[in-house]
């Protein structure tokens, strides 16, 4: 299609070779190990492995490697790779209630069963500049006894006691599957929250922040913000019962919204729901925020025409590697289109300077 990019293969091998010189930088300087990025990058990984679909550390610290640190690249690098990855079935829903807790808490109960765990958090750094850290100095180790190892209730399991808040609609459907199906509209609350976790991270957060600020009408409460390790599951027919084969590390939060009632509703607590891979509870919380703005319909709300209550709008355009393929691709050669498109600017210029050259005549 495009004949001016044809025999431009030694530059492409060239453009290679450059950017692995410049990936790898100073050679004097020690090089990166996976493992290194692994442990000390975390979150980083944490969020490759959310947005890439893909729960497995190694994988994601090495696409953040081979990105150079761009975290998009390294989400297209793992969606890429897990399409080549065989599914031979199916695990079992995961039992948060079960969660091994590193970290939980709650903004609407300050006494509830099984503590507040504040775990390893920035919220109550002062946000300044370590520089013990550029002099690589060792990090003391944590006290020990913080992580919550025995199961927790849910905390709105205390308002479901007492019927304040809705009941979470049962539904033994089997959700569809974003990783194999492209989306479709309209979509059920599975389909929405897949494609929330998968979603950028900032425009979630943009999306959750709209909510906030008055675009949705919604005041949130975190009821309940939990990050641990809970045990994958899977069904084996010729052993005929399930067995673990895996452990992994999530973050789920629960929101409670207020909702004055519709013609169809009491007036009750609403729910807002996100579960991300790893250690990302500013994506869980977005996730729950928008969760919730999306759900309008189905407790009979106004659409106050708040982009976070357009679904088509939100799920839609949160897709970062989907984004990324769009509007990186105007970087490709578009010869001919501008080339036409230039053509018509000269010719309405001719004409619209011959009008004025005729008007003027007259």
């Amino acid at each position: 299609m495009y004949v001016a990019v044809k025999g431009g293969e030694r530059a492409i091998e060239n453009a290679h070779a450059w950017l692995a010189e410049e990936r790898r930088g100073d050679t004097d300087v020690a090089e990166l190990s996976v493992a290194q990025i692994r442990e000390q990058l975390s979150l980083a990984v944490n969020r490759v492995m959310a947005e890439g679909s893909l729960f497995d550390p190694d994988l994601a610290a090495l696409a953040i490697k081979q990105a150079r640190g761009d975290l998009i690249e390294a989400i297209f690098l793992i969606r890429a790779y897990r399409t080549t990855l065989p599914r031979f079935g199916f695990s079992r829903p995961i039992e948060t209630a079960e969660m091994a807790c590193d970290r939980r808490i709650s903004a609407t109960f300050k006494d509830l069963p099984g503590g507040q765990v504040l775990g390893p958090t920035f919220d109550y750094t002062h946000r300044l500049l370590d520089f013990k850290l550029a002099a690589d100095g060792e990090v003391p180790p944590a006290p020990m006894g913080q992580t919550s190892a025995e199961p927790v209730p849910h905390v709105t399991g205390f308002l479901n006691r007492e019927g304040l808040i809705e009941e979470a609609p049962a539904d033994d459907s089997d959700p569809g599957d974003l990783t194999r199906e492209p989306l479709e509209l309209p979509a059920d609350r599975s389909l929405r929250l897949q494609s929330l976790a998968r979603a950028d991270e900032g425009f979630t957060l943009g999306m959750a922040y709209s909510t906030q600020r008055g675009y949705a009408r919604t005041h949130a409460f975190v009821a309940e913000l939990r990050i641990g390790t809970v045990a994958v599951e899977m069904d084996i027919p010729e052993l005929g019962f399930e067995i673990e084969i895996s452990e992994i590390t999530v973050t789920e939060c629960e929101t409670v919204n207020q909702f004055k009632g519709s013609k169809t509703e009491p007036p009750q607590f609403t729910r807002g729901y996100g579960l991300i891979f790893g250690q990302s509870e500013r994506k869980a919380i977005s996730v729950a925020l928008v969760d919730r703005a999306l759900r309008w319909d189905e407790l009979g709300e106004d659409d106050v025409g708040a982009p976070a209550q357009d679904a088509e709008f939100v799920l839609y355009h949160g897709d970062n590697v989907q984004a990324t393929g769009f509007l990186e691709h105007i970087k490709l050669p578009h010869y001919v289109d501008f080339q036409s498109e230039l053509e018509l600017v000269r010719k309405l210029r001719r004409e619209a300077g011959s009008d004025k050259g005729q008007e003027a005549a007259e």
